[in-house]
Formats: structure tokens, sequence, C-alpha cells
């Protein structure tokens, strides 16, 4: 979230594509720590299912709003 927040106050779209680039790997990341929360038990198949898949949702939505400011950009 802070990454879009910092990209969003940038003044090109190219740069904004950049900041989203780095959510999108952020939000990845957070999968793999889900991962990681479970093996260890800290986490149930339940709980971790939910928030896996809303990582998922939000990874198709940074996707996409990125896909879109770089067609902008003729890119």
């Amino acid at each position: 979230m802070s990454n879009i927040a910092e990209g969003f106050a940038k003044r090109t779209n190219k740069d904004f594509a950049h900041f989203l680039d780095m959510a999108r790997g952020s939000t990845l990341e957070t999968q793999s720590l889900l991962y990681i929360a479970r093996d260890l038990d800290y986490l149930e198949e339940t709980p971790f299912r939910t928030q896996y898949q809303l990582a998922e949702e939000t990874v198709a939505l940074i996707a996409g709003l990125t896909s879109y400011l770089r067609n902008r950009l003729g890119r």
C-alpha cells in the first residue's frame, strides 16, 4: 500500500508504474510469508487460503493498473 501511495504522488505514469511493480513484488513476498506462517503452524489452513486469495486478487488488480498505465505510455 505504501508503494502505491508513494507512486501515486509521482509526476509521471512511468514512475507510478514502477512503484506498482514494487507493490506487486511486496504482495508476492507476503504470499511467501503466508506459506511460512502456515508451515510453522502460526496460521491455520482456512485463514491461510483466505489471505492468500486476497493477495492473488491484489496482484491481479495491481497488474491491471500497471498494464493500463504502460499502455498509455505506448509501451
